[in-house]
């Protein structure tokens, strides 16, 4: 009969832990509703202009002349994505060569 009562208390405390964590579950879903998503677009706009007002205080230079090495920058790696792309279509329009030919053989060997 006592062991009946301790199983009793152990599934109560079971449903008092079961329901507090739906409960907390509960909380964090409305917590994530509109104004949890207001409150992290407010953060991302804090957090940018902070980070926008210490980049302008520490910045090495004055602000043409950065944007003058930023499209000097740009400039350089758009044209050495053009280089890298189109050593890469040379190099498909090889393999693809290559691969016709030995179809083409193999074709005309068959007929044979």
């Amino acid at each position: 009969m006592a062991r009946d009562k301790e199983l009793d208390l152990v599934d109560d405390d079971d449903r008092e832990e079961e329901e507090d964590e739906e409960e907390i579950v509960d909380e964090l879903i409305e917590g994530g509703g509109t104004s949890g998503i207001v409150g992290f677009i407010g953060g991302l706009f804090l957090g940018a202009l902070i980070g926008a007002g210490v980049a302008l205080l520490v910045a090495p230079d004055r602000g043409d002349v950065t944007r003058r090495r930023l499209r000097k920058r740009v400039r350089d790696v758009s044209e050495d994505a053009r280089e890298q792309l189109d050593d890469w279509r040379g190099d498909a329009e090889r393999e693809l060569r290559k691969h016709r030919r030995k179809l083409q053989r193999r074709l005309r060997s068959r007929s044979n």
